[in-house]
């Protein structure tokens, strides 16, 4: 697949096919992906807490994601993803500029970026999850405090055939050139 196959086609997944189970391959694949991305002074640290297990699903399901957040995921491996704090944008302990940690959700983003275009070039779809539970997540999955939880991704195969594509903004609502 094309890349600007994959940006055209990517789409937020709501409905997963439960019988079809994501490998662990599959999810090591999407984070060699996730590992190219850059990084601030190439600290790399994104970190991916990869529940494939049915029953832990279940539970950060049920205990830690809303009710819209549960149904969205059903039938999805979940992919918890965080940064380990205060090395992105640092130097020596201390924030190199007023964006401090700020720097290690932008690398995470890169990193989370690559792992859902590599995931839709694979057939998978993904959601991502910004409305959790960080405190019962961290307790489940045993998840240090050093590293601060960003995002829960649903993983899985897509049952719908086709997303709709949504509209998006002109180039001029959103750049500026000077």
């Amino acid at each position: 697949m094309e890349f600007q196959e994959i940006l055209d086609s990517r789409r937020s997944i709501r409905s997963y096919d439960a019988a079809k189970k994501v490998t662990k391959e599959q999810v090591e694949e999407l984070i060699e992906a996730a590992l190219q991305a850059p990084s601030w002074k190439n600290s790399e640290t994104a970190r991916y807490h990869c529940v494939l297990n049915g029953d832990v699903i279940a539970k950060i399901r049920e205990e830690a994601l809303p009710a819209f957040n549960q149904k969205s995921s059903a039938g999805a491996a979940l992919i918890v993803t965080t940064f380990v704090k205060d090395v992105s944008g640092y130097t020596k302990g201390e924030p190199d500029n007023e964006l401090g940690n700020g720097w290690g959700c932008y690398d995470l983003g890169f990193s989370n970026a690559n792992f859902i275009m590599k995931a839709r070039e694979l057939g998978l779809g993904t959601l991502i999850m910004g409305i959790r539970d960080e405190a019962k997540i961290r307790e489940i999955l045993s998840i240090p405090e050093e590293e601060c939880i960003v995002a829960v991704i649903a993983l899985g195969y897509p049952t719908a055939a086709e997303v709709v594509k949504r509209p998006r903004k002109e180039i001029g609502e959103i750049s500026r050139f000077y």
